[in-house]
């Protein structure tokens, strides 16, 4: 292997934002600021949600958003099913008309 081809693997703490809760693992993550955690010093990473805020492994049925993402998420979605639904309505609409005037056509 090469000796500059990789990023220096070390121990990280990672802290959610949500909770608080940290916990340290390995990690390639070139972090400027430091905090001591059992006694020992560690490169901070806040991450904005993991496993003891995530609804999954909480079991929990409400969703802890601090920076937003949903909110963000739902606005984009409603605003471009709005008119894809009105599309299917209209292509539904057509294919009622058609299969009205092939239906009248068979009879006459």
């Amino acid at each position: 292997m090469k000796k500059k081809g990789h990023p220096p693997y070390q121990e990280v703490l990672f802290i959610d934002s949500a909770t608080g809760f940290s916990f340290v693992c390995g990690s390639t993550l070139q972090l400027k600021e430091i905090q001591i955690y059992e006694g020992k010093e560690y490169p901070v990473y806040r991450a904005p949600i993991t496993s003891a805020s995530h609804p999954f492994f909480t079991k929990d049925k409400k969703l802890v958003d601090s920076e937003g993402r949903v909110g963000k998420f739902v606005n984009r979605y409603a605003k471009k099913v709005k008119p894809k639904q009105e599309d299917n309505a209209e292509i539904v609409q057509a294919k009622v008309s058609k299969k009205t005037r092939s239906k009248k056509t068979k009879k006459a």
